[in-house]
């Protein structure tokens, strides 16, 4: 072997999960409240995403091709459904180029939660979604508490917990407090 070092770094850096440091154009950074924008719907009619206001809202932003998208997409439909957590709405925006695609791995995965597809990078670049999937906790008044890249089991009794934690907290915050931090799902 003539450049272990050159191929240990190549190995590490395709192995280790990546999330750029940057922001992605336009992206509404924890803390901070989301922009209004119209939302194409896919399962459901179309909406403005400040419809959901007045309660929490978790937004998973996936693709039809990923496979962690995919994965993790019937723990959210359980977390959705479960009433363990705190009332709150969750809504899934595809980034997916071509709607059918979007549309057609939804009726395989019998998805009962709204769910819209991005036009133009318009949300995909607001919600930063440079890795995906991606699920943003977004409190009642719509700002960000806290972006998790990375697929989990969100109908784990730990994720209930922290979904619950971080919208409890938000309502006792109402008029300000600190934001949660951007997280990555354990690998």
């Amino acid at each position: 072997m003539r450049h272990p070092i050159a191929l240990l770094l190549l190995a590490t850096a395709l192995l280790t999960p990546w999330r750029s440091a940057d922001a992605t154009p336009g992206e509404v950074r924890v803390g901070e409240v989301l922009r209004e924008a119209t939302m194409q719907g896919l399962n459901g009619p179309s909406r403005g995403l400040s419809s959901y206001r007045g309660k929490p809202l978790i937004i998973n932003v996936w693709a039809s091709w990923c496979g962690p998208c995919r994965a993790e997409m019937a723990s959210l439909e359980g977390l959705a459904w479960s009433g363990a957590a705190q009332p709150f709405t969750l809504i899934g925006i595809s980034t997916d180029d071509h709607p059918a695609a979007a549309r057609a791995w939804l009726q395989r995965s019998n998805a009962t939660v709204n769910h819209y597809i991005d036009r133009a990078l318009e949300l995909e670049n607001m919600l930063g979604a440079s890795q995906l999937p991606l699920t943003l906790l977004v409190d009642a008044q719509g700002r960000v508490l806290a972006k998790v890249y990375g697929a989990r089991d969100w109908n784990s009794p730990a994720s209930v917990a922290a979904v619950t934690r971080a919208f409890r907290s938000a309502a006792s915050q109402a008029n300000g407090g600190a934001p949660l931090r951007s997280a990555s799902a354990p690998p």
